[in-house]
């Protein structure tokens, strides 16, 4: 007698191995048996049908941080099929924490990763200093596995307090350096870090951290390699910089321990031999790619919204949505749009995504994220003949959104498909929580499967097997979480059985869900018929069973 099995069912088991049709009993949690067929029977049967059956989603890099305070859902992963996730990434996060110096935490991550600060204000209970009281604050039930990194931006905003921009002494690099042994013992997953140029907080500094000397990041590494668990991640401009590089080596050398650092659109290409020598050397440096260039989405409710470049929309936007998208049809109001000048924005790279017209596309239909020229502002007002301005006023009016891809985008995802193929990349950058009003790709895992694995037109499609390894037991066994990830006796009963033919990303929309009223963009699925997180089903056909059977997981102490 078994507590579930899962009968008749279509195998990807997390290892790349090929698919293969069985039955799967589950008791007390864990998988118990795998095999063609199963004898016996269980409190609760379910036919698969032949359908797919998957190892849960393993999401290594959220920013869940605050929400989970008061989202136990963890939405909106738990719609695709994520059963772990990873949060505390590039250097953000809320803990440790001196009492009174909270709202500056808050203005950081709000500036930073775009989450309202009304919201975090409301919805975090805080009441804690450390970040091991922080774990214990969030030790609740969730509908899924949740895991915390000790930030960098944090922990010197905790030790250095007004000098957290200057660089930091040797007292101050050995408190940091004791701190985040403390946390590791207390159950951090990692310590993270962020160099990059576009993590401005709201005074238009580069957060702290940034430009943090070689020996404070490897003093710290010091404090990892003393308890013998945990990965590094990093988002770095510097990777074609030797003295960075000689860092991150020394770090991965000393601790022995899993580093990544994130590949974005300016990463140099060196991070690719890099890695390659590392890891011929048994040194564990892999770099983390997503399933998309980075891309923002932009709307008249998003954070960044392309009428604002026109000084004539600012005499409506005031006015409700609707309203504003009917200006945006009044013959009057258009003709003084045509005439204005743009302002520039003070950032030169937001100037470039909103007036660039051949690279603003509409988002397609079918939510590829591979779009045309034809697709963009620029193609739509050369077949129309008309104005660029005018084919983005109708856009708009529309209610459409407009897609950005960083970087350069050549027709297709050719070279993001390479990436995630690529031997030594880990699968990541779904920015779970974060980035609320400019995009949502916390609905990764489903446009992996439903359009990278069966749908796309533009290149080859990604392996099936492959890809559902890439983001299960791969990116389990990355974080040391060795009990996940695949389907076989003894794992962690985490599984998805999905209707892969059918299986669909709903539209990104804007909903208003947030503590005090705050806004973000969400997105559903359809085709998941069972997510099943420590052998409880906790999704049926999209809606929540009411059953709550995740955890706090604490690096060491599986």
């Amino acid at each position: 007698m078994y507590d579930l099995i899962i009968r008749n069912a279509r195998i990807v088991d997390g290892t790349g191995a090929p698919a293969f049709t069985g039955s799967v009993a589950v008791e007390g949690g864990r998988i118990a048996a795998v095999a063609p067929s199963i004898d016996g029977s269980a409190a609760r049967e379910i036919d698969a049908g032949g359908h797919l059956l998957t190892p849960g989603f393993v999401d290594i890099h959220t920013h869940y941080d605050g929400q989970v305070c008061w989202d136990k859902l963890v939405t909106p992963s738990c719609y695709h099929g994520v059963t772990t996730v990873v949060m505390g990434n590039c250097g953000v996060g809320f803990a440790p924490v001196r009492p009174g110096s909270e709202t500056e935490l808050v203005e950081i991550m709000e500036a930073v990763e775009d989450i309202p600060g009304t919201a975090l204000h409301e919805g975090i209970p805080w009441g804690w200093e450390t970040f091991g009281q922080y774990l214990d604050a969030i030790d609740t039930p969730y509908v899924m596995d949740i895991g915390a990194q000790i930030p960098h931006v944090s922990l010197r905003h905790y030790v250095m307090g007004e000098r957290c921009y200057d660089d930091a002494t040797e007292a101050d690099i050995a408190q940091m350096a004791e701190i985040t042994r403390q946390a590791m013992l207390d159950g951090a997953l990692g310590f993270t870090t962020s160099r990059f140029y576009g993590h401005i907080d709201s005074k238009g500094n580069t957060v702290p951290g940034t430009d943090a000397t070689a020996d404070e990041i490897m003093g710290i590494g010091d404090a990892l390699a003393s308890v013998g668990h945990g990965a590094v991640e990093i988002i770095s401009d510097h990777m074609a910089d030797p003295d960075e590089q000689y860092w991150i080596e020394y770090i991965a050398r000393r601790t022995g321990r899993p580093v990544t650092t994130l590949v974005a659109p300016n990463t140099a290409p060196e991070i690719w031999g890099f890695a390659e020598r590392l890891n011929a050397e048994g040194v564990q440096f892999r770099p983390q790619v997503g399933a998309r260039p980075p891309s923002i989405l932009m709307s008249l409710e998003g954070t960044v919204n392309p009428m604002r470049q026109f000084p004539s929309f600012s005499d409506i936007k005031g006015l409700p949505f609707d309203e504003q998208r009917a200006m945006l049809r009044d013959p009057a109001f258009r003709a003084r749009i045509l005439a204005d000048g743009q302002k520039q924005s003070r950032f030169a790279d937001t100037t470039e995504m909103i007036s660039t017209w051949d690279r603003m596309y509409v988002l397609p239909e079918d939510l590829s994220y591979e779009p045309d020229y034809t697709d963009s502002i620029g193609g739509i007002a050369e077949a129309q003949g008309c104005d660029p301005r005018e084919a983005l006023m109708d856009v708009m009016a529309d209610g459409k959104l407009i897609l950005w891809l960083a970087g350069k985008y050549e027709g297709n995802l050719e070279t993001v498909r390479e990436r995630i193929e690529h031997e030594l990349s880990v699968f990541g950058l779904s920015d779970g929580g974060a980035h609320c009003g400019l995009l949502c790709d916390a609905s990764i895992p489903t446009y992996m499967l439903a359009y990278m694995c069966r749908d796309r037109t533009k290149g080859p499609l990604l392996s099936l097997e492959r890809t559902v390894h890439k983001m299960t037991k791969d990116t389990a066994e990355f974080y040391g979480l060795t009990d996940r990830g695949v389907i076989a006796p003894g794992y962690r009963a985490d599984m998805n059985l999905i209707d892969f033919d059918n299986l669909a990303l709903d539209a990104p929309h804007m909903v208003h869900d947030l503590p005090a009223g705050g806004r973000r963009l969400t997105q559903g699925a359809t085709g998941y018929l069972a997510t099943v997180c420590g052998g409880e089903v906790t999704f049926e056909n999209g809606e929540h069973t009411g059953a709550m059977p995740g955890r706090l997981i604490r690096g060491g102490q599986q």
